[in-house]
C-alpha cells in the first residue's frame, strides 16, 4: 500500500497566492517578515512588486491592507494566527470588520501542532475570535486541494474572510473528481446512520480513520468536514442529527468559541442533540514536537476512538 501523501496547508496557501497572482493583477500579498515561514515568499518571488514586508507590525500591517482595499486592491495579509487574530485583533474588528473592507487574512502556524515554537505561539483561540467579528468568513481547510480552493473563494468573495492554515504535514483527503469547495457548504466523506463526526482542519482526515475503526465495532459514522465555519452549514448539520441522534465535533481549536460551539448553537436552536466537543479543553498548549502534542492533547486517531467509542456506549 503506498504512503499517503502529506502536505502543509501553510504550503498550499503559499502556492495558491503565487497561482492567482498571475491571473488577477488587483492582488497583494503583506507579510510580517515571516514570508519563508506563511510561503507567501513563493508570491513574493513571482510578483515583488506587489508584495510589501510590513515588518514585525500586525497592527500596522492590516491597517495597511484595509487601505489598499479601500482603493480597489485586494490585499492579503499574512503572518502566524497568533497575531492575525491576537494581535492584531482590534485592527481586524475596526479597520476591516466594521467598514466591510476585501481584506483576506491568511493565518498560518494554527492549533497546537505549531510544535515546539510552544503555548505563546499555538493559537488556539482564533477561531472564536474572527467569529464573532459580524460579517467576517472564517475558513478551515483540511488539505492542500481545499486550502488553494479555500484561496480562490476568499478572493471571489466580496468582503472580510479569514483562513486558517497549519505547519503540520496533514493526509491529502479531497483528491477527487467530484471534489467541489463552496463558501459555507460542508463536505459529506462519510455516510453513516449511528453518529456525526463534525470537524474542520487538521483532524479532519485522523476522523475518516476512526470511522473506519468505528465500522469494525459495528458502529456507521457520518463524517462531515466543515470547511467553513462561519457560515456555518445549518441545513446540514441539522439533517445529520435528526439522521443519526448523535453528533460529535472535533477541531484543533479550544472547545470554547470554535466548530463545536457553532454547531451546539445551531443544535440547540432547532433541533436539541447530544454533542460531545473534541478539542483542546480550556488549557494552555506546551512546547514538543507537533506530532507528539496532537496525541497529548487528544486529537490523533487512537484518542479519537476511544473517545468517541465512549461517548456512543456510555451508560
Amino acid at each position: 500500500m503506498s504512503e499517503v501523501k502529506k502536505i502543509a496547508t501553510r504550503e498550499s496557501y503559499g502556492k495558491a497566492l503565487a497561482q492567482l497572482g498571475e491571473k488577477y493583477d488587483d492582488i497583494m500579498v503583506l507579510d510580517a517578515d515571516l514570508a519563508a515561514a506563511t510561503k507567501t515568499s513563493v508570491f513574493k518571488n513571482v510578483y515583488p512588486e506587489r508584495f510589501v514586508n510590513c515588518g514585525i507590525a500586525e497592527c500596522n500591517m492590516v491597517g495597511v491592507a484595509a487601505g489598499l482595499a479601500t482603493t480597489g486592491k485586494v490585499p492579503f495579509v499574512s503572518t502566524f494566527a497568533m497575531f492575525a487574530a491576537g494581535r492584531a485583533f482590534e485592527q481586524v474588528r475596526n479597520s476591516v470588520g466594521y467598514p466591510k473592507l476585501n481584506v483576506k487574512i491568511g493565518a498560518t502556524h494554527a492549533g497546537i501542532s505549531v510544535g515546539e515554537d510552544g503555548a505563546s505561539h499555538q493559537c488556539n483561540e482564533d477561531i472564536a475570535l474572527m467569529r464573532i467579528i459580524p460579517g467576517m468568513v472564517v475558513i478551515s481547510p483540511a488539505d492542500d486541494i481545499e486550502a488553494k480552493a479555500a484561496v480562490q473563494a476568499a478572493y471571489d468573495h466580496v468582503g472580510p474572510v479569514y483562513m486558517r492554515f497549519g505547519r503540520l504535514p496533514v493526509p491529502v483527503i479531497n483528491d477527487r473528481p467530484d471534489y467541489k469547495f463552496e463558501l459555507g457548504k460542508g463536505v459529506v466523506l462519510r455516510e453513516g446512520k449511528d453518529v456525526t463526526i463534525v470537524s474542520t482542519g487538521l483532524p479532519v482526515a485522523n476522523c475518516l480513520e476512526v470511522a473506519e475503526r468505528l465500522a469494525k465495532d459495528g458502529v456507521a459514522a457520518k463524517v462531515i468536514n466543515m470547511h467553513t465555519i462561519k457560515p456555518l452549514d445549518q441545513e446540514l448539520v441539522i439533517a445529520a442529527a435528526r439522521e443519526t441522534g448523535k453528533v460529535v465535533t472535533v477541531e484543533e481549536h479550544s472547545v470554547i468559541g470554535g466548530l463545536g460551539s457553532a454547531v451546539c448553537d445551531v443544535l440547540a436552536e432547532h433541533f436539541p442533540t447530544k454533542v460531545l466537543k473534541i478539542g483542546i479543553n480550556d488549557v494552555f498548549g506546551e512546547s514538543g514536537p507537533a506530532v507528539e502534542l496532537v496525541k497529548k492533547y487528544g486529537l490523533d486517531t487512537d484518542s479519537l476512538y476511544e473517545k468517541i467509542k465512549g461517548f456512543l456506549f456510555e451508560i
